[in-house]
């Protein structure tokens, strides 16, 4: 079984593209940049925080990058990543123990991003920005984004202004409605400009500049509810809904316009998709465990004998099941004399001298 298994990986490997390669290095970089970034700034030192900046913009810089090389649904669940990258570097650094559960976390992510690099689609040839221009007016995606921009209407000017502030789902929902919108331009963008240096020149279309204007305005407007939703809701809840919604419409935006399944069969969709949901399962554990910590002390006995008490009086809670003896291991519980007259008359418990023999 290992035999065949290691053969299709190999082959996975062998049969990427070089622009696939490319978005590959790339997505790990700018997930390596932007992880690492958090930890500079988490630091708290002045010099290091400009660094943790330096870090971020060139992580962003390699994001960009890497949606002209590999298409969407390989580099955007890649971003888990970083998440990874920020929790290992805590533990090495930082000495933020990881709880177990923390641990598994990682390695789902790496599982999942694992499978999903092996059977991502190749990215299509493009020679022109009016030929992702073209694929962007056509009459599927134009109803896709026409949705999208109609349903983060609806939520900035009607749901906002009385649910904002109470409902995590309506700051977020406009930011991966937009967010889906970025990303498609920013690879048109991307793509353009990788034409244009290699001596294409793509600047003189005004497909280049629309999709220009259509990235400021979606990055303007997502980061602003982004900011919001931080500063509203707790971060740890915040960042895998984000993340969960975010790449769940950038995918179906990219398979809508750039029809990336039309080159694959079933089951390299279906192993993508298990893979998507193997790095949701990982981020989800490491940001609600990334609090928690492996107790080491003793835990705390549940039962005591009945010689360890030195009380005249203890408690014994009377089980589901009615019992005629009391045995000897129960929790004795010290009150006053007086308490525990009120305790008898008024409660179901049962009381015994510990005195008599």
């Amino acid at each position: 079984m290992a035999a065949p298994a290691s053969a299709a990986a190999a082959a996975g490997l062998a049969g990427m593209s070089t622009d696939n390669a490319k978005g590959l290095v790339l997505a790990v970089s700018s997930s390596a940049f932007i992880g690492a970034s958090f930890i500079v700034k988490k630091m708290g030192l002045r010099r290091a925080a400009d660094s943790g900046v330096r870090a971020v913009i060139v992580g962003e810089i390699a994001n960009f990058a890497a949606y002209a090389f590999a298409p969407a649904i390989l580099v955007t669940p890649l971003g888990a990543l970083s998440i990874i990258i920020s929790a290992a570097l805590a533990h090495a650094i930082l000495q933020e123990k990881l709880h177990t559960f923390g641990i598994l976390g990682c390695v789902l992510c790496v599982v999942g991003s694992i499978t999903i690099v092996l059977h991502a689609p190749q990215e299509r040839n493009i020679d022109s920005v009016r030929e992702v221009w073209d694929l962007a007016t056509e009459p599927g995606f134009l109803c896709y984004a026409a949705i999208v921009v109609a349903a983060a209407l609806v939520l900035i000017y009607f749901v906002v202004p009385q649910h904002g502030q109470t409902n995590i789902m309506v700051y977020i929902g406009v930011c991966s409605l937009l967010g889906s919108l970025t990303v498609m331009s920013v690879k048109a963008l991307g793509i353009a400009l990788k034409l244009t240096f290699s001596g294409v020149n793509q600047l003189f279309y005004p497909q280049t500049w629309a999709f220009a204007l259509i990235v400021a305005t979606c990055v303007s407007t997502q980061i602003n509810y982004l900011n919001k939703a931080l500063d509203t809701f707790n971060t740890a809840v915040v960042s895998p809904i984000y993340y969960v919604m975010f790449t769940s419409l950038t995918i179906l935006a990219s398979v809508i316009m750039f029809k990336d399944w039309d080159r694959q069969n079933p089951t390299q969709i279906v192993t993508e998709l298990c893979g998507f949901v193997t790095i949701l399962s990982g981020t989800f554990l490491l940001h609600k465990t990334k609090d928690m910590t492996d107790s080491t002390g003793p835990s705390l006995p549940t039962s005591r004998s009945k010689s360890a008490s030195q009380n005249r009086f203890s408690i014994e809670v009377v089980p589901l099941k009615y019992r005629d003896s009391v045995d000897e291991e129960t929790l004795p519980l010290s009150l006053p004399k007086a308490d525990n007259r009120y305790l008898m008359e008024d409660f179901p418990v049962r009381y015994k001298d510990l005195n008599i023999a």
